[in-house]
């Protein structure tokens, strides 16, 4: 009998650990979702890279803009959202040496 609870409690433990990890990303996932705002860089589950043009709330619909074409999605479509380019001051820091050599 007890060579035979080890084994199912094992078995209990890991569909419980995968169900907490699947939830855990279907929130994170829906957050992300919610968040979208316009002019969010985009890539959906098909791999189109776009910029969030429009969110519609109520249809649960974002409107991509892919290089000048408007296309409408399910905001599910949504599989990440690019981080914003934070635009480094070592730039600026090197350009201003260059101008300082020349």
């Amino acid at each position: 009998m007890q060579s035979f609870i080890f084994p199912l409690l094992i078995i209990v433990v890991m569909l419980w650990w995968m169900s907490r990890t699947s939830k855990k990303q279907q929130q994170r996932q829906q957050e992300m979702r919610s968040n979208l705002k316009p002019g969010a860089k985009v890539i959906t589950i098909g791999g189109l890279h776009a910029v969030v043009d429009a969110v519609n709330e109520e249809a649960k619909t974002v409107d991509l803009d892919a290089e000048g074409v408007i296309l409408t999605f399910e905001a599910t479509a949504i599989r990440t959202v690019k981080p914003e380019e934070a635009k480094s001051d070592d730039n600026t820091a090197e350009e201003a040496k260059d101008e300082a050599k020349d």
